[in-house]
């Protein structure tokens, strides 16, 4: 996303006015995030969803935009019918709020993400590879599981990557969980992550 402005200067490496270096983020974060998603997730669905799937995407989406007959909720694709487990890397609570209620995703497909942001923070892109070893660890990952990872950085970028398990997955090898997976996942729901603003598309 980059030929835009307000993407490009979202996140970015400056010199403030005392000349200590540091790193800006804009208002315009949660926008260009939401537009570099819709953009990635526009490429990968073909790829990806079923034909059935494919196919009543179309006829909805048909149908809200010309003929206005279904609601525009009903014309989201369902990635749920094409992968097993779904790793984001989103660096606050309330991120991951917004991607799961526009995506689909259960409590369950979200547990991974939400545990890893709590457990290890926001550890930039290789958060994704931390909640694929939490699956890993509770045992989840079987042959043939489908696994997508959608990642994020500055410029602004979204990439995703899918994966095929070739066969289950030993939770006993090595792995950052191993000690502690056991005490997981714990309940966030008393834990303050309130984010002091809110910002909508203008």
């Amino acid at each position: 996303m980059a030929s835009c402005d307000s993407s490009y200067n979202c996140i970015f490496q400056e010199e403030d006015d005392k000349g200590n270096l540091g790193i800006s983020v804009t208002k315009d974060l949660v926008i260009s995030a939401d537009n570099a998603i819709q953009s990635n997730i526009k490429r990968l669905a073909p790829l990806v969803l079923p034909l059935s799937e494919q196919i009543f995407y179309a006829i909805n989406t048909f149908l809200v935009k010309h003929l206005h007959l279904a609601n525009s909720m009903a014309c989201k694709p369902k990635f749920t019918r094409a992968f097993d487990h779904f790793f984001p890397h989103l660096g606050a609570k309330f991120l991951l709020d917004e991607l799961q209620k526009k995506m689909g995703f259960s409590d369950e497909q979200m547990e991974a993400a939400r545990m890893t942001l709590h457990r290890y923070g926001n550890t930039s892109s290789s958060t994704v590879w931390y909640e694929m070893a939490y699956a890993e660890a509770k045992g989840r990952i079987k042959k043939g599981h489908i696994l997508w990872q959608l990642s994020f950085g500055s410029g602004f970028k979204c990439s995703s990557v899918v994966w095929k398990a070739i066969k289950n997955v030993d939770r006993e090898k090595m792995n950052p969980w191993s000690d502690e997976i056991d005490e997981f996942p714990v309940d966030l729901s008393n834990i303050n992550s309130s984010y002091p603003y809110k910002f909508e598309r203008s």
